[in-house]
């Protein structure tokens, strides 16, 4: 990665994490509730996998975001500088701190190639472009997870994180589609 790309991808993220940090509670909790009643409709059947992942700080979504969910739902769990774990999801009881602010599953991990019986897979991210490429907060961890991945790529974000355009490489995973509290599911 060039200095330059470098230098733009660290501008942006701070830009929209200083956006997330703004948004009011009041707000964070409608658009927690929209994205909720979205990923309900996805309908995903009972004997298909979903990975997905809890909210951390500003991040969109909640909780209530994966008990909609009639399915079996896997969530990743920080091993370091390597792909995540992944444990399944029970309610909010099974959860327990993890690094990085992160609630993880307390069950068995399932290891890092578990993502790859996803029938789809939600992705955080800061932003996301038209093309599909994606800006997470930089440490790597879905990156060295998603070439894993045979399934839809849907990334959750905010309305006004859909971007014309994100710095971008060659080798970044690109998002199948978009998920946003006022339109829901936008494919890409």
């Amino acid at each position: 990665m060039t200095s330059d790309l470098r230098d733009r991808k660290a501008t942006e993220r701070a830009r929209l994490l200083a956006a997330r940090r703004a948004v009011p509670p009041d707000v964070r909790a409608a658009e927690a509730a929209a994205l909720a009643r979205h990923v309900a409709e996805l309908d995903v059947p009972g004997d298909q996998t979903i990975c997905a992942f809890l909210p951390v700080g500003s991040e969109p979504g909640s909780v209530e975001m994966l008990t909609g969910l009639r399915c079996r739902v896997l969530l990743p769990v920080v091993v370091g500088a390597a792909p995540l774990e992944w444990a399944e999801f029970t309610g909010a009881d099974g959860l327990r701190p993890g690094p990085h602010r992160l609630l993880e599953p307390s069950g068995p991990r399932l290891g890092v190639t578990a993502i790859a019986s996803a029938a789809l897979v939600l992705v955080p991210a800061l932003a996301v472009d038209r093309s599909g490429v994606r800006l997470g907060k930089g440490a790597g961890h879905y990156d060295r997870s998603l070439p894993l991945v045979q399934a839809p790529l849907i990334a959750v974000i905010r309305d006004s994180e859909f971007v014309a355009e994100l710095p971008g490489e060659e080798h970044d995973i690109r998002m199948n589609a978009v998920l946003t509290p006022s339109v829901g599911l936008r494919l890409l």
